[in-house]
């Protein structure tokens, strides 16, 4: 019932459903997120590091989908943004994504 396509697919749930939800927990899966950077001297690859959870709360991750979303944001139903939606697959620094969506999310200098 916590996972992000139950919450995508399902708009109308109710008071005692989202409740539940919440005391479920967010979803935190391995997700499968890798980019191949090239270097001048080397390539570099990144791959997603499953920490990044521990550092973001509001973070959780769809496997069936592959990225990630806000679960506050699912849940309580938040704007219409890549997070709420589609989900953010991560292609360019997720460090740097997250950093960026969190700051919007919570109005914080940089």
């Amino acid at each position: 019932m916590n996972s992000v396509d139950f919450l995508l697919t399902n708009k109308d749930i109710t008071y005692k459903i989202r409740t539940e939800i919440k005391r479920l927990g967010r979803p935190i899966p391995d997700l499968i997120i890798s980019k191949t950077d090239v270097g001048k001297s080397r390539n570099y690859s990144r791959n997603f590091n499953s920490s990044v959870y521990d550092r973001f709360k509001w973070l959780c991750g769809c496997p069936k989908r592959n990225k990630m979303f806000c679960f506050i944001c699912l849940v309580m139903g938040g704007n219409q943004s890549a997070w709420t939606q589609e989900g953010v697959l991560g292609k360019v620094d997720v460090r740097q994504q997250l950093d960026s969506a969190y700051r919007e999310k919570y109005k914080t200098p940089q």
